[in-house]
């Protein structure tokens, strides 16, 4: 997030090659690293903090020093556990034979759903993604559910009234009234039993569609209870 400039050697001309402006700092990562204090001893951070802070300081012959003797430990102790017999099994990794690399065991290489990903996030060494809960996405789908059977019951009643009130009425006309039998009003949402919808009677179609909707009011709040006793 800071300016990035070109120097030619040849001339000694230095041109500008990268200037965030302020808008593209405020859309940087934000960078959340768990506390120097409470990292354990092999966390790079801790690891290396030496090594670091020659580079800072522009010590480079500390640095390399430093460095020489972090490795050195580690072939020490990679030595001794070859000469015991002992296996060495990293918490984080594991060796992948068909490409004879180390990977990462909770790496997610999913792409990122900005609808649902709210943030990722390390604990104790493991990559894990926030999500928005299911729940709400539920009620959200629900809703919609609910205003589309609303709309179309509501048509269909008036579709039904027109028909019934028609003077010569078709055959199409009367084998639809037939198989629809539509209340002359739409209730309001029922709270004494629980239901999205109140109807006085229904046709097939609708009737079908409304269990439906039971079934999923049903599901939300068993996720929602489950949800409730995790945040618990």
């Amino acid at each position: 997030d800071g300016e990035v400039h070109i120097n030619e050697l040849k001339n000694g001309n230095t041109e500008m090659f990268w200037n965030p402006t302020s808008e593209v700092r405020r859309q940087r990562l934000k960078r959340h690293i768990v506390l120097f204090e409470e990292q354990t001893d092999f966390e790079s951070e801790r690891l290396w903090q030496h090594v670091t802070s020659a580079i800072n300081k522009g010590d480079q012959h500390k640095a390399t020093q430093e460095k020489f003797v972090l490795e050195e430990e580690q072939r020490n102790a990679a030595r001794e556990r070859r000469e015991s017999g002992t296996e060495w099994k990293p918490l984080l990794f594991q060796h992948d034979a068909g490409t004879n690399e180390w990977r990462y065991k909770y790496e997610d290489l999913r792409p990122w759903d900005p609808l649902n990903d709210i943030a990722q996030f390390e604990k104790d060494g493991i990559l894990q993604t926030m999500e928005r809960h299911l729940s709400t996405r539920m009620s959200n789908h629900q809703a919609t559910c609910i205003n589309n059977q609303i709309t179309r019951h509501k048509r269909s009643a008036k579709d039904c009234r027109r028909r019934k009130t028609s003077d010569q009425p078709s055959n199409h006309s009367q084998n639809t009234e037939s198989s629809c039998s539509t209340p002359e009003s739409v209730q309001e949402l029922s709270d004494d039993d629980g239901k999205y919808l109140g109807f006085e009677s229904l046709c097939a179609q609708c009737g079908k569609e409304m269990n439906h909707l039971k079934e999923i009011h049903s599901a939300v709040l068993s996720l929602q209870k489950a949800q409730q006793d995790i945040h618990r």
